[in-house]
């Protein structure tokens, strides 16, 4: 519980906008996009970086944590306050003022409470986008926060590619506005300092304005499922389609037959263009786009994408057992079909990992072959970036099933599946969803001792003040 003197005290430099009390009011703010939910004092929402800046100095001299909250759609527990009530949450909501693009720069600088298809719908006449692609709807500071990449990283890169300049508001008592809001993609003068708050979930800094890279919106695109001849052909496949498309592939998004299956169930009206309705064991979606309008005499994507994939064909140990070209939308709605579906089944434990291109798929049939001997009752759905290693392997067990009644079920299950992916695979625990306090405990014990004393070694330096829900020492 907050004491009131400190919410009137907020109040008077947020305005009655800026600070939320009501228990009704705050539920949207405490409830996070996955099972996670607590209980805050109060919830913050500064309109401009120099509120923000003035609210956390009041709190870190006063002692209040703070959790920052940008558009709350993170599955890792990071964006939420603890059971307590004792903790403030700084939503960036209302930070939404600044915005000006840049043509000239092929940049925009704006605030970081901008959701990411508003920033997209207002860069469109422009011929312009901000080229991360996701099925949720964040906000640009928590992007930021996380370093997301999503389904067109193959082409584009991550957040931290993206990213020019960053004001950022630190946690200390004087609410210090540290600007590192350059818009120079080359930049030589010493320390990156903008790459120690991207990525790392806000424990160093609060992000409220950022200057952002942009790229020509694809006027053409072209897309279709692949039904690679087996596990073992998937990597072969993607090399085949780069070696032969370069810089038009922008996707290879792989998806199981499981999580098909769940978002066909979940969404009766996705068109099924698999033959005779029957689902292939694994399926890849790939796109290829140019960014300008079709010329005269120049051949379609679609022809191009058609004439290499008979290429690929005639291969000798063709990779490719089948293919369906289909329009961009319909082959994109079911990709982004896939994680509602899956949530749909029951009781979803999801991993966010990434691997070494070459062991993606190993590793995921070594886990379809063991997962009924460790943990029978188990169901694998799937699905993933192929194209730069990542993969959203979701677990899902029945909404009644008596395994989710076993003392430390979960757990188990968890530090196996991590075990496996981490020290035999040499994977990662979180590709792009961070740490948060779901992933805590794996990043204690896989983080070695010295690079957590070099992290810890950067809060008291940054924002020493109660900052986050992530313990990096």
């Amino acid at each position: 519980m907050i004491e009131k003197h400190h919410i009137d005290a907020l109040t008077a430099l947020l305005g009655d906008k800026g600070v939320v009390t009501r228990q009704k009011d705050m539920e949207a703010y405490e409830t996070g996009a996955r099972y996670d939910s607590g209980r805050a004092g109060a919830v913050l929402r500064p309109a401009t970086t120099a509120e923000a800046s003035a609210a956390v100095g009041y709190c870190v001299r006063n002692g209040l944590a703070l959790i920052p909250q940008s558009g709350n759609t993170g599955l890792v527990s990071g964006s939420t306050p603890d059971e307590t009530g004792s903790e403030v949450i700084l939503s960036l909501d209302r930070l939404t003022r600044q915005f000006e693009i840049d043509t000239d720069n092929r940049s925009v600088r704006l605030d970081a409470g901008f959701r990411l298809s508003d920033l997209n719908r207002r860069l469109e006449d422009h011929d312009l986008f901000f080229p991360i692609d996701l099925g949720a709807d964040p906000r640009i500071g928590g992007m930021i926060a996380t370093n997301t990449g999503g389904s067109r990283f193959l082409k584009y890169g991550d957040v931290r590619r993206n990213t020019l300049g960053l004001k950022i508001v630190l946690a200390d008592e004087a609410g210090t506005v540290l600007d590192l809001g350059c818009s120079l993609r080359k930049n030589n003068t010493g320390v990156d300092w903008k790459q120690i708050f991207i990525g790392t979930s806000g424990a160093f800094g609060i992000v409220t304005e950022c200057v952002l890279n942009l790229e020509r919106l694809p006027k053409q695109t072209a897309t279709a499922f692949l039904v690679p001849s087996g596990g073992a052909q998937v990597l072969p496949l993607l090399k085949a389609m780069e070696e032969r498309l370069g810089a038009y592939l922008s996707a290879f998004e792989g998806m199981s037959k499981n999580a098909i299956a769940a978002a066909f169930a979940h969404v009766p009206s996705l068109k099924n263009p698999f033959q005779g309705g029957n689902i292939p064991d694994y399926v890849i979606l790939a796109e290829i786009s140019r960014s300008w309008a079709p010329r005269e005499g120049e051949q379609s994507l679609d022809a191009v994408l058609e004439s290499v994939l008979a290429e690929i064909w005639e291969m000798e140990d063709a990779p490719l057992a089948d293919a369906f070209i289909g329009p961009p939308h319909e082959t994109w709605a079911l990709r982004h079909a896939l994680s509602e579906g899956v949530k749909h089944l029951g009781r979803l434990i999801a991993f966010d990992l990434s691997f070494r291109r070459g062991d993606i798929m190993v590793f995921c049939d070594h886990m379809k072959a063991e997962m009924p001997a460790q943990f029978p009752g188990v169901t694998i759905c799937d699905f993933g970036h192929i194209g730069d290693g990542g993969v959203h392997f979701n677990l899902v067990v029945e909404k009644y099933s008596p395994l989710l009644a076993e003392p430390g079920f979960e757990q188990r299950l968890r530090e196996w599946v991590f075990s496996v992916a981490v020290e035999q695979y040499g994977g990662s625990f979180s590709a792009e969803h961070a740490i948060g306090r779901r992933n805590q405990a794996y990043y204690d014990f896989y983080t070695p001792e010295k690079l957590k004393e070099m992290a810890a070694g950067l809060k008291p330096i940054t924002s020493p003040g109660k900052l986050g829900s992530v313990r990096f020492g």
